[in-house]
């Protein structure tokens, strides 16, 4: 059994030593989370490759979508070094197809068939992880805060290209309609990916200082921010 943190005292780990020293209840709430990050950032990878560059509509485009895969390929590294540090091994992963990863419940993603559906996962799916890695950011296990701030800005630019394939698109009445139909398929999973807004173990997390929020607050966070971005393109929010 671990010690217990009281309930008035701000939660600081600076190392994986110090790490594996906290209570179970932090361990498993902390390793949790960033397993399920991690394997999302090994399926965006995959996305990028497998899914949206062959939809890709010139060389050009193309080569974006292996520039993204490669960083997101990063970003898994960075949190399979992290996760190592703890003991955990995330190789196991990389062994697994698209279909067989389901930590991060987003297969929807995998089954995109249009360039609409492409601009619509990067610049509202997109910022799903963004709300997220922001608050990983701010972790009370500085390790993990410290790795993914360079996440954060590779994410910036995944946000601003799927933004300008959508306004591009938005440009005709075909192309809206195209984004509607898309950001209308792809929007529950982008409210599932928060997970329950019941969630006792969010709110613990919130408790150890590993969240800034819980489940659904950070959806309604992720809501604001893409609200203006939907109604600029003249597109509809979903129900």
């Amino acid at each position: 059994m671990g010690i217990s943190i009281p309930d008035d005292e701000a939660v600081v780990v600076r190392t994986p030593a110090e790490f594996l020293a906290m209570p179970d209840e932090y361990r498993e709430i902390a390793i949790r989370g960033m397993v399920v990050n991690t394997e999302g950032e090994l399926s965006g990878g995959d996305d990028y490759v497998q899914v949206f560059l062959p939809l890709a509509p010139d060389a050009e485009e193309r080569q974006v979508c292996a520039e993204r895969a490669a960083e997101e390929y990063d970003h898994y590294k960075i949190g399979k070094r992290v996760l190592a540090e703890v003991g955990v091994d995330t190789s196991y992963m990389e062994k697994q197809t698209l279909a067989e990863r389901n930590l991060f419940r987003a297969q929807e993603f995998h089954n995109c068939t249009t360039w609409a559906e492409r601009g619509i996962f990067s610049y509202i799916g997109e910022e799903t992880a963004m709300v997220m890695i922001s608050e990983f950011a701010q972790s009370s296990y500085r390790p993990w805060a410290d790795a993914v701030r360079t996440i954060i800005l590779d994410e910036k630019v995944h946000i601003a290209h799927g933004a300008r394939v959508c306004r591009n698109l938005a440009a005709t009445d075909d192309g809206r309609e195209q984004l509607q139909q898309a950001l209308d398929r792809l929007w529950p999973t982008f409210v599932r990916i928060f997970g329950s807004p019941r969630s006792e173990r969010a709110k613990l997390a919130v408790r150890f200082g590993l969240r800034q929020t819980t489940n659904g607050e950070a959806c309604d966070l992720w809501r604001e921010k893409v609200t203006p971005r939907i109604k600029n393109l003249g597109l509809r929010l979903p129900e």
